[in-house]
């Protein structure tokens, strides 16, 4: 989930990297397609920041300040260079205001114990959906996972994804785009060249 809300900036090494939250009403949405709240706390969220306006562009602002932390953490991972002490830092803050509206809770009725985290409910917090994605980041980053994030290897693309293939070979974000995209150039480059 983290490495989709990193991609929330597209085409970020282009000349014109589009900002794909725009509104607050656009980071509700994204929560709500990746299932950080259900359509009816969205809406709800969606409609608290038409009557907050003012605090709900400071949330979209840190929404945008806590995606670009967790990319500089990646981004680093990925380019194979330390981490900047002062990127990890303020994943941290995020980290640590996440953990506070968290906690763990039984998971159903089974005869064998289970737990799962589970996040204090939006209520009116309109900060609500960032506890989540900020959680996500952590967990990516304390697993042995993180060493398959990936950059795709489209140079107008470069969207941060997780590898899960079996052999860990993966280039691209989606091989129906980026993918055949450049498979497609080199078809091109090939014949032109012949």
């Amino acid at each position: 989930m983290c490495l989709d809300f990193v991609n929330t900036l597209d085409d970020r090494y282009s000349g014109e990297p589009k900002e794909l939250l725009q509104r607050y009403e656009d980071l509700a949405r994204f929560a709500e397609d990746t299932e950080l709240l259900d359509q009816a706390e969205a809406d709800r969220l969606t409609r608290l920041s038409l009557h907050s306006a003012k605090e709900a562009e400071k949330v979209r602002g840190r929404a945008i300040q806590l995606r670009e932390a967790i990319y500089a953490v990646l981004w680093a991972l990925v380019q194979k260079k330390p981490v900047a002490a002062q990127d990890l830092e303020a994943l941290n803050q995020w980290v640590q205001e996440a953990a506070q509206h968290c906690s763990l809770v039984e998971k159903g009725n089974e005869k064998v114990a289970q737990f799962q985290w589970r996040f204090d409910p939006a209520g009116n917090d309109l900060a609500a959906p960032l506890w989540p994605i900020a959680r996500s980041a952590a967990d990516l980053l304390a697993s042995e996972q993180v060493q398959y994030v990936r950059a795709c290897a489209s140079k107008t693309c470069e969207w941060l994804f997780l590898d899960e293939s079996k052999n860990h070979g993966r280039r691209w974000c989606d091989m129906t785009k980026c993918g055949n995209r450049a498979k497609a150039r080199a078809f091109y480059d090939r014949k032109k060249e012949g």
